[in-house]
């Protein structure tokens, strides 16, 4: 069985959708500690001006102790209102504007208390237009132990992974020996960002899933992220599970 993971982040990058699409198990980390100053809380989106940041306000205080899924939101700041206003502004051109602001619309007319809970009620949506099927996990329902690298082989040992898919950030703390004695296997993810129509001039990488889907719909969406990289069963022959 093929493993990935992730912490819940505000409007994903592509990235995160291959990630996921070429395992066949995911497991939401809604129990490891807030990180400020990343993408749990925002992203990035596309205007006439550029690249521009959408951010959920959170409740700073004793934030530095508290795991991610602890996280509320600070709903005295109208941002559900600005988000909405943002994506509609810009993106009201595209050509599947109409198809698909309707969720955004009824997303923000509720009003969400935790972060973690916003992030993966959008996820689970954009998981499904995409069509990427996968056993869903959240670690607040299983108990890991460790941290970082013990951590994720504690989890691939409880959930019987034998791959596991690290980002590419993983290298810096992946204790490769340990999967090796517990013959789990493990990837670095490498993902090559696509060029796909965009309006508003030169294109820009690395933004929010919202920014594909609206330009080029979920039908062709899954193809663009999956483009120019490994597929499921390109991983099966090069790690045979």
């Amino acid at each position: 069985m093929i493993l990935t993971a992730h912490q819940p982040v505000y409007l994903p990058w592509l990235g995160l959708f291959h990630k996921i699409a070429i395992a066949d198990s995911f497991c939401y980390f809604d129990s490891v500690q807030y990180q400020t100053k990343d993408w749990n809380n925002r992203n990035k989106l596309k205007g006439p001006n550029g690249a521009f940041w959408l951010t959920v306000p959170v409740k700073s205080k004793d934030h530095f102790n508290k795991k991610v899924g602890e996280i509320e939101i600070n709903n005295t700041i109208n941002w559900r209102k600005k988000h909405q206003k943002s994506i509609e502004m810009n993106y009201k051109s595209t050509s599947y504007f109409n198809q698909y602001i309707d969720f955004f619309r009824d997303c923000f007319k509720r009003k969400w208390t935790h972060l973690s809970d916003l992030n993966e009620y959008m996820l689970k949506w954009f998981l499904d237009i995409l069509n990427i099927k996968i056993k869903y996990y959240k670690m607040s329902e299983i108990e890991f132990k460790g941290k970082k690298s013990e951590l994720v082989l504690d989890m691939c040992k409880k959930l019987s992974a034998d791959l596991y898919i690290f980002g590419a950030l993983g290298k810096d703390y992946a204790k490769e020996e340990d999967f090796a004695e517990k013959d789990i296997k493990i990837y670095f993810q490498n993902y090559n960002h696509p060029v796909y129509p965009q309006l508003y001039g030169e294109f820009i990488s690395h933004l929010s899933i919202v920014d594909l889907l609206f330009n080029v719909g979920a039908e062709r969406a899954l193809d663009m992220i999956m483009q120019g990289n490994i597929t499921k069963k390109e991983l099966r022959r090069m790690f045979p599970v």
